[in-house]
């Protein structure tokens, strides 16, 4: 591969518009994206107000309660009348600094319990403004997450009633917590308050500085009424808002790898005298480029009202193995549909897999280790200014990485003149781009090695779905992982052994089948140690990422000798399983799918017994 003709190839697909995309709807997406990064923010601090403006309170201006009501969102103020209540234009009528009447009705119960919570996070704005915190702030609460599994049997973190608790260092309370009203008292209660919370941010919306405790990690200081279990809004939002812009991005990118399929026009392109690799880069590196300079930019503005010790830095290296994941992916799509509307669906279909691979992970970023499994993950914890290891970021950033590297080598398998231009159905172009790797017999043992981040990710992917089943009901969740993992790697075991048989890499006999299947369980075996995921997490990982992931023994216990036995089990699987899918695929379609289906119970069977004799 050639620089500076990667670097001309790249320069001809941004003059030519090859994603045939106009200027003007280039510049209405371009804008839309920077709109939304720029509104990121804003969006993480403010939260979701679908409640503007939805109680009605009859307030007048000399009432101490006009400040409540006018700086909470939720209040929509109106004039005091007598009447108001009875004729259903207010809910809440207040009268000097007494509420006089209220609707009888749900939505008027509802409005009068919002009072009161908006009394006291008014009455923590106030004391926010005092210049001596430590007078208006006498109590202050600092919470620490402990890891679950560090908790003794009665939920403590040494097992006593106390909660382990040394002397000194009781947190003390000040008696009177209600606060209702304004600085003093209100409806039904009196008191002062006392609480707040040392952020600066009181209990009042808005304000970016709530976005930079919306998004902080670890430990929580502030008043007991501000204690409450951590909701994970601002990993949702910053999830989001890296990964929408490269749903954009793919579109241009898929549709530029199809036009010069269809329109024929990169046949001129595979006669120039430059390889395919060096045409694959110089016309991905665009669409790459153009992701990273957004993605760059967002980080830059989120890390400017993020964390103390947030860099930025490790936040772009991490989202590079996912824009490449989403190029790669795309790539092959493009590479297999046969017009824009089979690539339609090609690409809605990515767009949905990756983004619930990305997503759906990192919203659990302050909840358990699993959320690891996405780079989006190690993204939120740089911006919340929590360190990162090297074994968290490789296991985050490794398997994407390694996955887009398989997806574009099996698109180039592709980008040659007798795949490109031939209309065939998408899974008969599957088996092409899997055949065009076949040389020899071997070639079996190096896909089944090949395709082993594609497996890993797609078994991450699984976990992460099981995980809200595993809250519930662990050993459903545990059994749903197993059938995943048997059905995904009988399936990449033996695809592209089918596929050698199809296009007659391989001869047609029950020795070859024995051969080619014993390989491609050896090359699978070989692969699957490894990578050893689970050592890298320990015991940190749930029971249901455990099964996942974990084929050893000894982290249970057992003797050397079992764990040699259960070391060497697992290729006697690989082999046999293997084995079995490559007879069926010898003697047709309906054999390979028989061979297939009884392949996979065997290996769940297995998996069942191991995970069963182990725990």
């Amino acid at each position: 591969m050639r620089l500076k003709k990667v670097l001309r190839i790249g320069w001809w697909e941004v003059t030519k518009n090859a994603g045939g995309i106009d200027r003007r709807t280039a510049a209405v997406t371009i804008g839309a994206i920077v709109v939304l990064g720029a509104l990121a923010p804003l969006i993480a601090s403010q939260g979701v107000a679908l409640d503007a403006g939805l109680y009605r309170v009859g307030v007048d201006e000399t009432s101490p309660y006009y400040g409540v009501v006018d700086r909470d969102p939720t209040f929509a103020v109106e004039p005091p009348t007598r009447d108001g209540v009875s004729s259903g234009q207010v809910e809440l009528l207040i009268e000097g600094s007494s509420v006089v009447d209220v609707a009888d009705s749900p939505k008027g119960n509802a409005a009068l319990t919002e009072l009161r919570s908006s009394v006291q996070a008014y009455n923590d704005w106030l004391m926010d403004q005092e210049k001596n915190q430590t007078a208006a702030y006498p109590v202050s609460v600092t919470t620490d997450p402990v890891d679950r599994g560090s908790l003794g049997p009665s939920g403590t973190d040494d097992g006593s009633p106390n909660g382990g608790t040394s002397d000194g260092g009781d947190t003390g309370t000040n008696g009177d917590t209600g606060g209702d009203s304004p600085g003093t008292g209100g409806p039904g209660t009196g008191g002062t308050t006392g609480d707040s919370t040392d952020s600066g941010g009181g209990g009042l919306p808005g304000g970016l500085g709530g976005f930079a405790g919306s998004l902080g990690g670890g430990s929580t200081t502030g008043s007991p009424s501000d204690l409450a279990p951590p909701f994970p809004f601002g990993s949702l939002v910053l999830a989001f808002v890296f990964v929408l812009p490269l749903n954009f991005v793919i579109q241009a990118y898929g549709s530029s790898i199809l036009s010069e399929r269809l329109n024929r026009r990169g046949e001129l392109m595979l006669v120039s005298p430059v390889t395919r690799g060096d045409i694959i880069a110089g016309k991905t590196l665009p669409y790459f480029l153009g992701a990273m300079i957004f993605e760059v930019l967002l980080t830059a503005g989120l890390v400017v009202f993020a964390a103390d010790g947030a860099s930025g830095f490790v936040s772009i290296l991490a989202v590079i193995p996912l824009v490449l994941l989403f190029l790669g992916a795309t790539f092959l799509a493009g590479m297999f549909a046969r017009s824009f509307k089979e690539l339609t669906f090609l690409t809605v279909t990515i767009t949905v897999s990756l983004t619930s691979y990305a997503f759906v992970p990192a919203i659990f970023t302050d909840v358990t280790p699993i959320a690891l499994i996405s780079p989006l993950t190690i993204v939120v914890r740089d911006i919340q200014g929590q360190a990162i290891g090297l074994v968290e970021f490789v296991f985050s950033t490794l398997p994407p990485l390694l996955t887009a590297g398989v997806l574009f080598g099996l698109g180039a398998g592709l980008y040659r003149e007798e795949d490109m231009f031939t209309q065939r159905p998408v899974p008969l172009k599957v088996l092409d781009s899997l055949s065009g790797r076949i040389k020899r017999p071997t070639s079996a043992a190096k896909l089944s090695i090949i395709l082993l981040p594609f497996i890993l990710v797609t078994e991450l992917v699984a976990v992460a779905m099981a995980y809200p089943i595993w809250l519930g009901a662990p050993e459903v969740a545990v059994f749903f992982v197993l059938v995943a993992v048997a059905v995904i790697e009988e399936i990449a075991k033996s695809i592209h052994i089918y596929a050698g048989f199809v296009h007659r890499k391989y001869e047609r006999t029950v020795a070859s089948a024995v051969l080619v299947g014993s390989l491609s369980g050896l090359g699978f075996f070989l692969a699957e140690k490894l990578g050893l995921i689970a050592q890298l997490l320990g015991s940190d990982l749930p029971d249901v990422q455990q099964a996942a992931l974990t084929t050893g023994g000894a982290e249970y216990g057992v003797s050397p000798l079992l764990a040699l036995g259960l070391l060497l089990a697992p290729f006697a699987l690989h082999a046999v399983t293997a084995t079995i899918s490559a007879l069926g695929a010898v003697r047709s379609r309906r054999g390979y799918a028989v061979g297939l289906v009884l392949a996979i119970m065997i290996h769940l069977a297995y998996n069942l017994t191991v995970v069963s004799f182990l725990v």
